[in-house]
């Protein structure tokens, strides 16, 4: 009985770990990585180097160079380069829709 109990949480456990590491992903893309956190306040859209608001990500401004355009020529957003070096994504109402580290 002792060893069915223990053969059956070592079936368990292995099972969980290849459950996990199938859906693991890197630590870089991970929202638990705070650099890429939407609670850090360089990628809030609360910023204001992030907002619509700011004439330089707006639609409406017609020397915008940061804008996202699909083929088409349909704009998507716009982005914003970090302090750090890396490259935050908005969409035009300043929601988060992307984040590219330093060096990619």
């Amino acid at each position: 009985m002792k060893h069915a109990y223990l053969a059956a949480v070592l079936v368990s456990a292995s099972l969980f770990m290849s459950a996990t590491a199938a859906s693991a992903q890197s630590y870089n893309s991970s929202p638990y990585n705070y650099q890429n956190s939407p609670y850090n306040y360089e990628n809030s859209p609360y910023n204001y180097r992030n907002s619509p608001y700011n004439y330089n990500n707006s639609p409406y401004n017609s020397n915008a160079t940061n804008g996202i355009y699909d083929n088409d020529g349909n704009r998507l957003g716009y982005a914003v380069r970090r302090s750090d070096g890396g490259v935050n994504f908005f969409d035009d109402d300043g929601n988060r829709t992307g984040y590219l580290p330093r060096g990619r």
